[in-house]
């Protein structure tokens, strides 16, 4: 019995330590790697892992508990599963559950989890490992070929060039891996084509190509991936030669011709780009007139100086101080004069001269103020042509005397710079000078400057353009010049002697004291009369821009678009508004930028060169016309107004330009218009004295001056001649040369005096013909009236023609009615007689004229302009009984024969 009780205190013991036992039988969770790395090819199922997978557990070698019973992949959609190879070692395998698509997703991420086999082979208490980390791969498999994109590439090409690049050939790959996606490179399957083709599938010729071969040439290209697989379809290429195309303006002329007058012309009416289908960014031309050989530049007013500053509204006061060289201005003598139509004389100084202005001829209050304006053309030609000028060179050089004190101004250029010294006193105040800097000094070009003081300040005027100085404060450094009034032009006193000559071209140099000039008057006297305009700017395209320089000798055009650009190139006139331009070619140039979307290939325009040529303008023809032949009593040349020398002047202007079609016509009156509707304008008259100079003791010539003042006039008498200057039309002129009169002082002796008178315009570019006249004076010579006057003519052609020397001259003749048919036969055979005797003594002088030696010429030329042997329709009476009786070949007795028929006449 104890036995018994023993052995199942045993048994007890034993299944608890056994129960014991198997309790600590599976302490430890498996453990593996935190992160694998693993690759899979798309043409298998076996994931490759980094490190390998294993699982352990500190349990082994304890059956279960110590081995590795399965692997649990978390993620849902994975595509791939795990299993154990060896429960013992833990190894594992991850492996695909179906084909895996690198295309479709080439990357995978997941986590695993292994797990023992837990206390038994029912597998409880079963403990985890940690989740692990596994990123997969998807290698790819060259399984795509190449395709390209199109079926057929075409392109065209211009023969005669060769090309970097034709066109491109392109082609696509499905794989997804570098390797074999990728396109490595292309080939050429067609033998013998003049081309080649880059891995990049850029095509271009190996030689130039030309369009009377193969205008169409095909070959046929194939594309390679990186796995050497080619594509499944090649491509065909064709490209077509193009006959050679240049880039260039088209459908221009190279001859311009304007016609003055005709209103503006358009340069380029039917000019197109020819861009040759290349594709353009941008485009900018630029249209350049050329008139620098042309007078000052430019085609401006042919008045004179004097008369443009008044046409622009100048203030008056202005002193010429280079005149032309005449007896009254003849310190201009000695300069060189370029011929030219401009305005007024150009000067030239040569840098060894310069000349002296006589103090009688400056303004009044000496010539320096503390306003004063100095305007002037110059065209300076440096030290030696240019920038190189080293030296100083004085255009005015002034000292001015004032109450007491003198003042000194000095105008000169240095090189590139023109400076200005204002010394306001020159025994107190310190010197200031003003300097500007600018190219138009030195680039041997005309330009004009009008330089205004209104002490302290200066303004300088560059062709219409405000410059400001830089100011200078010599603190006495400079020299004091003389206290001596003078004015030299082209040079400077220095002690004794003149240096720092200018040398250059001037032209129009004027001063005046007082009111300075405004800006526009400034514009206006510089303004060109011709040049370059855009004006239809309601067609002008989107994105276009039009930019015209002051002078209007440079045009720019902007735009993008090819056919838009040409059609504002065709709007681009050309227009001169002189009514008589000067003629000659004008150059013009046109020149192209373009730019492309990449310079490579991009178009180079050449550039146009043209011109234009203005043509002779048809010079207007100014005739003087009027009576060649006045007489007057002696009380009307002795009176307060003296006789008018022109009384029935007509003045005519006949210009036969051709009237744009864009203006209206109209009937022209031919003493005012042209028949252009262009008002003709006279600048100057003048009305000699032929013969003996004037008397002026006793002989005047004189003119309403102050109408002629009023209308903007000025006259200048002598004794040689009226002079009467300004721009006015044909109707003033007539007005104030129908009022001059000559008169004569009383109990001077009278004879016959002749004048002649003639008119220009244009500065004398224009000149009409030379009115000669005549105002004879009636000594106790009696008029009649008309009827007798025609009672007389009749009487006389009815018995026999009258003599040549009478023609033109009435006799006086009695009423036939009251008189006895004797009385009037004896009249009438002396009538005859006397008529036979003056055709005898006429017949006399005109043999002795011609036997004259030194003498002949003048007489003859003095019997072809005296009316006398022409006119017979002449109002003078001269009775024919004095004209014999100053011979001494008729008695006195017989001449009273008239005077006693007179009262006759007036009997009723």
């Amino acid at each position: 019995m104890i036995q018994r009780d023993v052995c199942l205190s045993v048994l007890l013991v034993t299944a608890v330590l056994h129960a014991v036992t198997c309790n600590k039988g599976n302490k430890h969770k498996p453990w593996m790697e935190a992160q694998y790395q693993g690759i899979i090819m798309e043409n298998d199922n076996t994931v490759l892992l980094n490190p390998p997978l294993f699982a352990l557990d500190k349990d082994a070698p304890l059956r279960y508990a110590g081995e590795i019973c399965g692997f649990r992949i978390h993620g849902a959609g994975t595509p791939f599963e795990a299993v154990v190879l060896d429960r013992t070692t833990g190894e594992g395998l991850i492996r695909a559950k179906g084909p895996v698509d690198c295309e479709a997703q080439r990357e995978h991420t997941f986590t695993i989890q292994a797990h023992d086999c837990g206390e038994g082979p029912d597998g409880s208490n079963s403990k985890k490992s940690h989740k692990a980390t596994v990123h997969v791969r998807v290698n790819d498999v060259n399984e795509f070929a190449p395709v390209f994109g199109e079926r057929v590439f075409r392109a065209s090409v211009t023969e005669g060039r060769m090309y970097e690049r034709v066109l491109r050939v392109q082609a696509w790959d499905q794989d997804c891996s570098p390797q074999y996606s990728q396109v490595c490179f292309y080939q050429i399957l067609t033998p013998n084509v003049p081309f080649t083709i880059d891995n990049d599938g850029y095509i271009k010729n190996t030689q130039p190509l030309q369009a009377s071969g193969e205008r169409l040439i095909r070959f046929t290209v194939t594309a390679y991936d990186c796995g050497k697989k080619r594509a499944v379809e090649d491509a065909e290429v064709e490209i077509q030669v193009k006959p050679t195309c240049k880039p260039s303006w088209r459908g221009w002329n190279k001859r311009i011709e304007y016609v003055p007058g005709s209103g503006s012309l358009a340069l380029f009416p039917t000019i197109h780009l020819e861009t040759c289908e290349e594709p353009i960014w941008s485009i900018q031309a630029t249209v350049e007139i050329q008139t620098s050989h042309i007078a000052k530049g430019c085609d401006r007013d042919n008045y004179s100086e004097k008369s443009l500053r008044k046409l622009c509204g100048a203030a008056p006061g202005d002193v010429e101080l280079l005149p032309p060289s005449s007896p009254t201005f003849n310190w201009t003598h000695s300069l060189p004069i370029q011929d030219t139509q401009d305005s007024s004389p150009v000067f030239w100084f040569n840098g060894s001269q310069s000349v002296e202005v006589p103090p009688g001829r400056l303004p009044a209050g000496g010539g320096a103020a503390d306003h004063l304006t100095l305007s002037f053309w110059l065209k300076h030609a440096g030290g030696s042509g240019g920038k190189s000028g080293k030296e100083e060179e004085v255009l005015l050089c002034n000292t001015v005397q004032n109450d007491g004190s003198f003042s000194h101004y000095t105008l000169a250029v240095h090189g590139c710079r023109i400076s200005f010294l204002y010394w306001s006193l020159l025994d107190s105040s310190h010197p200031v000078k003003f300097l500007w800097k600018l190219e138009q000094v030195c680039d041997v070009e005309w330009h004009h400057y009008a330089l205004s003081l209104e002490f302290p300040t200066v303004s300088l005027y560059v062709d219409g353009v405000t410059y400001d100085p830089a100011l200078m404060h010599d603190n006495g450094a400079l020299t004091s010049p003389k206290r001596q009034g003078r004015m030299m032009i082209g040079g400077c006193w220095t002690g004794s002697t003149v240096g720092r000559f200018l040398r250059g071209y001037v032209s129009g140099l004027s001063l005046r004291l007082g009111t300075v000039d405004s800006r526009e008057v400034i514009d206006c006297l510089y303004a060109c009369k011709e040049g370059l305009q855009y004006t239809d700017f309601d067609s002008l395209g989107k994105g276009m821009k039009v930019h015209v320089n002051p002078a209007q000798s440079q045009l720019t055009l902007e735009g993008d678009d090819a056919p838009s650009f040409s059609r504002a190139l065709q709007h681009v006139e050309y227009l001169n508004s002189l009514q008589f331009p000067t003629p000659g070619v004008r150059p013009l140039k046109l020149q192209t930028t373009v730019r492309c979307l990449t310079n490579e290939g991009c178009l180079t325009i050449p550039d146009l060169d043209g011109y234009l040529v203005v043509l002779q303008p048809d010079a207007p023809q100014v005739q003087l016309a009027g009576s060649p032949r006045s007489a007057h009593p002696v009380s009307d040349f002795q009176g307060p107004l003296g006789v008018p020398i022109f009384p029935d002047l007509r003045i005519t202007c006949t210009v036969s330009h051709n009237v744009s079609p864009n203006k209206l016509e109209r009937a022209p009156r031919s003493d005012v218009q042209s028949p252009d509707g262009i008002e003709c304008a006279l600048e100057r008259c003048e009305i000699g004295i032929m013969g003996e100079d004037l008397n002026p003791e006793y002989e005047s010539l004189s003119l309403d001056v102050s109408s002629a003042w009023q209308r903007g006039l000025e006259t200048e008498n002598s004794s040689r001649s009226l002079q009467i200057t300004g721009v006015q039309n044909v109707a003033v002129y007539e007005d104030i040369l129908r009022s001059v009169s000559y008169r004569t002082a009383a109990r001077a002796s009278l004879y016959a005096r002749k004048f002649h008178v003639s008119c220009s315009e244009m500065n004398g570019r224009y000149i009409s013909n030379q009115l000669y006249t005549e105002v004879d004076v009636l000594h106790g010579i009696h008029a009649i009236s008309p009827n007798h006057l025609q009672s007389a003519q009749q009487f006389v052609h009815n018995m026999h023609q009258a003599p040549a020397e009478l023609s033109g001259h009435a006799l006086v003749s009695a009423n036939r009615s009251s008189v006895f048919p004797g009385v009037a036969m004896v009249i009438i055979v002396v009538c005859i007689g006397f008529l036979a005797l003056i055709v005898t003594l006429g017949l006399s002088r005109i043999h002795n004229m011609r036997q004259r030696g030194s003498e002949g010429a003048e007489i003859e030329a003095a019997n072809q302009r005296d009316p006398f042997w022409e006119d017979s329709a002449m109002t003078i009476t001269v009775n024919p009984m004095e004209s014999l009786q100053s011979r001494g070949l008729v008695p006195a007795q017989k001449s009273s024969v008239s005077e006693k028929e007179e009262p006759i006449e007036e009997s009723p």
